[in-house]
């Protein structure tokens, strides 16, 4: 018997995966990859170590251009933010099912708990993400199994439903004893760590989609980065530190414009798009009121693929700048 495993690396699909492989069932592990996800930020893939230690397969898919579409247009709506849950998990388990089948395997297992997640994981929406991904009957979800209809697993013996648990809810101390019971450590993102649920990033996001018909995963990444303001068709991005003008200063493109202090230290600011003169303009402002210092004027340098410019300019408060800013919020 075979089956497949999604797993995150997280605490909850951990669990599951660890209490299908002990009833003597081979799990095949399936981990998504999106640019939106922060559980392996720190440059660890928690799934893959997971994988090793519990001796898995590992298979990853990366979540592409095709999910970018569901998450701009997706059919269920949205939940607090710009995550569009329902949709996403039909997604996964569509690609799940196709490898499922490749690979001969019988169902699909999943950390999923009963009324923890409010969008995607309580009763009519399971049932809606089961019938429109095309696998009915076909999930083991091992935490709440007690609490939910036998799966196909279930019902034919394959799988033992009494030793599956009746976890649910939001609250975490039955996985986290359970996980304590197994040794089990260093799983990654116990309680999510989705950017679409963040209301500043769903700005920056839906500030995206209205001006860019094509969105690319390089676009995406950039999110990620500083202070983003809007000048018509034009994206500025303002680092916070370091890390972020570095990052910026590669991104940069022959046709986009840099801009930095030159007589005190301050960020390095990025114009995205088109080099209009009001656009230029707000980025010279915004380069001088984010840079070190109170002096009521900052020498600012700007350079592109083909040009430069150094233009001294009236340090304006960042009040001034707000309506400017794709926020949501009072982010610094």
């Amino acid at each position: 018997m075979k089956a497949i495993g999604l797993l995150s690396g997280g605490l909850d699909s951990t669990l599951a995966v660890q209490l299908i492989s002990e009833m003597g069932i081979e799990v095949i592990a399936v981990k998504f990859t999106s640019p939106f996800c922060q559980c392996d930020s720190g440059g660890c893939c928690h799934a893959a170590e997971v994988a090793r230690q519990m001796g898995l397969a590992l298979k990853t898919f990366a979540k592409g251009d095709d999910y970018l579409e569901v998450v701009r247009h997706p059919k269920h709506g949205y939940g607090v933010a710009m995550n569009p849950c329902i949709d996403c998990r039909i997604y996964m388990f569509k690609k799940a099912k196709a490898y499922m089948e490749e690979v001969g395997a019988s169902f699909l297992v999943t950390g999923e708990v009963l009324d923890q997640r409010p969008m995607s994981q309580y009763r009519r929406a399971m049932k809606v993400i089961e019938a429109e991904a095309g696998v009915d009957g076909k999930i083991v979800r091992p935490l709440s199994a007690q609490h939910l209809e036998p799966s196909e697993a279930e019902r034919r013996g394959w799988v033992d439903r009494s030793k599956l648990l009746d976890f649910h809810g939001r609250g975490r101390r039955p996985q986290l004893a359970l996980a304590e019971a197994y040794g089990i450590k260093g799983f990654a993102c116990p309680a999510g760590g989705c950017l679409l649920t963040d209301k500043n990033f769903a700005a920056k996001l839906r500030d995206l989609f209205k001006h860019r018909e094509r969105v690319t995963m390089g676009d995406i990444g950039l999110l990620k980065i500083g202070r983003h303001f809007r000048a018509g068709g034009c994206k500025i991005v303002c680092a916070r530190d370091e890390p972020e003008c570095e990052a910026l200063r590669r991104r940069a493109g022959t046709n986009d414009w840099l801009f930095e202090a030159a007589d005190c230290m301050g960020p390095t600011v990025l114009l995205d798009g088109l080099d209009e003169e009001p656009a230029v303009r707000l980025a010279e402002d915004v380069a001088a009121a984010y840079a070190d210092g109170d002096g009521p004027v900052v020498v600012v340098r700007g350079w592109t693929g083909g040009a430069e410019r150094q233009v001294r300019v009236a340090r304006k408060g960042r009040e001034i700048l707000r309506p400017f800013r794709i926020w949501c919020g009072d982010a610094p």
